[in-house]
């Protein structure tokens, strides 16, 4: 199977881009429980402005990281590995299954309880460190099941940013909300007119965010309709699309993620493992992560493969696609991010960011010792 440029340079930077947050997230845990907690935690809650450093992280900053994504799967989509009905539906059908099940076992722990808000935690794939994880196996990985989990984790993302919208929204403001989309449609007309120059989209997509903020909408989906309202083209490097996507890559990689795991994972410790990891909402995270997302990936897959909806490639095995589905329950960012936006009591939070790093370490390392011995095979 041919791998497109794009792809392998995507590949190289979700790599990097993987070790990096391990080293912020583990910085970030040794600062939060050293004796300069409090002014570590202080440092992040300092205001500027009329929001916190922290909320100009979640809000702002991530929003860019959106419109990553966002590019990203617009070229998946339109020239990537997602353009070929054949290529894309295995992933589909298995990100279906990965987002699912994990759900389902989240709410069979949380029915009926104020946590039960958080079903959409451990239904996200964290792109970098699952891509991460998978590329210390070297050359061993077959190209299919590289083409596999990034198209998983990119179709994750997509459910991410559509859970978001509609569930993490609790008050709309119509206004604001009919102001952000008359910008877009501005945007979208450029588009069409053929508008190739950076500028207006970039003063039309601060103005969009700021009406979105003060919507009720998250801000950050401003970063995906504007990734959509940028001239694609042909996607050649000569398109606006391309540019800025090829710009964005190391900044967020290196930058926006690192940031966001900085000012997020500093997770004070406190009490036993048993109150922390026992609570409705601390099973449903690591039940969901850990046995919902490889199962739910795997089954949705099988269940695909068997009704003749799609085909396993034949370089892979079924036993590949269960490694990928460990590797898939690497939840990190996107859960600690919808987290954030599920519960207001500190309390709650602190457990879901606990579970979600055990259960990302667990399914990683599953997921890991997993693919290695079974590509030996």
């Amino acid at each position: 199977m041919r791998i497109t440029r794009v792809f392998t340079a995507f590949f190289e930077s979700e790599k990097a881009g993987g070790l990096v947050l391990i080293l912020a997230t583990l910085l970030s845990l040794i600062l939060a429980n050293s004796p300069l907690q409090i002014h570590y935690v202080a440092f992040w809650e300092q205001p500027i402005g009329s929001h916190s450093l922290s909320e100009w992280i979640n809000d702002g900053l991530m929003a860019i990281f959106f419109l990553l994504i966002g590019l990203e799967l617009e070229r998946e989509l339109y020239k990537g590995e997602l353009s070929s009905l054949k290529n894309a539906t295995l992933p589909l059908v298995g990100a279906l299954g990965g987002m699912v099940v994990p759900a389902v076992l989240f709410t069979g722990f949380n029915w009926g309880l104020t946590t039960q808000s958080g079903a959409g935690i451990p239904m996200a794939t964290d792109i970098a460190f699952a891509i991460g994880i998978l590329s210390l196996l070297g050359k061993k990985v077959p190209t299919s099941l590289k083409v596999f989990l990034t198209a998983l984790a990119v179709i994750d993302d997509l459910g991410a940013i559509l859970i978001i919208a509609i569930f993490y929204t609790k008050t709309i403001s119509f206004a604001y909300l009919l102001g952000a989309l008359s910008i877009w449609s501005i945007l979208l007309i450029l588009n069409r007119l053929k508008i190739h120059h950076l500028l207006p989209y970039l003063i039309g997509g601060i103005l969009m965010w700021y009406c979105m903020l003060h919507s009720g909408v998250h801000a950050t989906i401003t970063g995906v309709l504007l990734a959509f309202a940028l001239p694609f083209g042909n996607g050649s490097k000569k398109t606006l699309s391309y540019k800025v996507q090829n710009a964005l890559h190391l900044p967020v990689a290196f930058v926006i993620l690192p940031l966001f795991a900085l000012a997020n994972t500093g997770i004070i410790w406190s009490g036993t493992a048993q109150d922390n990891f026992t609570q409705p909402v601390s099973l449903g995270i690591i039940a969901g992560l850990i046995i919902g997302k490889p199962m739910g990936i795997w089954l949705f897959s099988k269940l695909g493969a068997m009704t003749k909806i799609c085909s396993l490639p034949d370089d892979l095995k079924w036993s590949h696609i269960i490694g990928a589905g460990f590797l898939g329950g690497i939840g990190f960012t996107m859960s600690i991010f919808i987290t954030l936006l599920a519960f207001a009591d500190s309390t709650n939070i602190t457990h879901a960011k606990m579970s979600i790093l055990l259960a990302s370490l667990v399914a990683g390392s599953i997921g890991f010792a997993w693919l290695k011995k079974t590509l030996q095979s």
